[in-house]
């Protein structure tokens, strides 16, 4: 496949697309602000098949990354907030910062949490330009390399 017809990184990080083929959705509303189904993924992605669950638990590394993305984006809006108002402790700029910054991370925190969901599974899958015939990633629990207690001589 050429560069030129290669999704963009990108764009298909913030438009949450799978991070195998870039093209399916990985989730199932394009509305993060609808909190019923803001986290509602397909089990696998509709245009390459890549299971967007690779292990049990596996969505709790993602808390790590919305961390990263809230103290990011808390880091930017300072800076922003510093050149374009200033910052100054004698009046209430800085107060008014906080409160400002506080107020965006709560509204912004449906779409953080879908974000960090795109790059922590981007961490262990990749962009494959033949996708349509190669396998998908998946992890030692659909192997049997995990511990089953129904099946006790398979150990990790």
């Amino acid at each position: 496949m050429a560069a030129h017809n290669r999704p963009n990184y990108w764009w298909s990080l913030f438009t949450m697309k799978c991070p195998r083929c870039r093209k399916g959705p990985m989730f199932v509303s394009k509305n993060p602000w609808n909190l019923r189904t803001t986290l509602k993924m397909p089990e696998k992605c509709p245009e390459c098949g890549q299971p967007y669950k690779l292990e049990v638990g596996f969505w709790y590394g993602t808390g790590y990354v919305s961390y990263v993305l809230t103290v990011a984006f808390s880091i930017f809006s300072f800076i922003a907030w510093w050149l374009i108002i200033g910052i100054s402790v004698n009046d209430d700029r800085f107060f008014a910062w906080i409160i400002v910054n506080a107020v965006l991370m709560i509204l912004l925190q449906p779409w953080f949490m879908r974000l960090s969901r795109v790059i922590y599974l981007k961490f262990f899958v990749s962009y494959d330009p033949d996708y349509k015939n190669t396998q998908v990633r998946t992890f030692d629990y659909e192997t049997g390399g995990y511990y089953d207690p129904q099946n006790p001589e398979i150990k990790k």
